[in-house]
């Protein structure tokens, strides 16, 4: 049995065992986080969750949802959970008024590269060293993948950049 509900602070004290993996990481910001949902299994706790929030100029063409955080624990990935909660957030960030959805993934993690663009998300450029490495490996690059919303009736906001960008240089 499963809940979908919305994320509650005292999540926050149990969302390690699925976002503390290799393929998860969670960038600390202080920007104001307004969307979280989770589900919950009975019985084996958070399992599942997305933050998000709402960024950009709303007056602008760059209003826009991001995917701060997807996390699935490893025992429940490729049941189609991950994708429900993507399709959930793509609707709130509708209901916003947002021009698209944005997300940053590493590039060297080609499950979700894939999900992801199975989503309808493109890349829309790569940021250079955007992951900090651990044990002295060099830093790794990101995807920015983009997926446009109906507002954004001419696909501006998935036009690929032709280079690629550092992470001071995104807005």
């Amino acid at each position: 049995m499963t809940t979908l509900r919305a994320f509650t602070c005292d999540d926050l004290f149990r969302f390690n065992n699925i976002n503390l993996d290799p393929l998860t990481e969670t960038k600390h910001t202080q920007q104001h986080l307004c969307l979280g949902v989770c589900v919950l299994v009975t019985g084996c706790g958070l399992v599942l969750a997305v933050m998000g929030k709402a960024e950009g100029s709303v007056a602008r063409e760059e209003w826009h949802g991001h995917v701060t955080a997807l996390s699935v624990a490893p025992e429940f990935r490729r049941l189609g959970l991950a994708a429900k909660l993507m399709e959930l957030l793509e609707e709130i960030s509708e209901r916003k008024g947002g021009f698209f959805v944005d997300l940053f993934v590493r590039v060297s993690n080609q499950v979700a590269v894939n999900m992801y663009k199975q989503l309808g998300y493109s890349v829309y450029r790569t940021v250079i060293e955007y992951y900090s490495a651990s044990n002295g490996e060099p830093d790794e690059d990101a995807y920015d993948m983009r997926k446009a919303l109906s507002r954004d009736t001419e696909k501006k906001s998935i036009i690929p950049l032709p280079h690629p960008v550092r992470p001071e240089d995104i807005e």
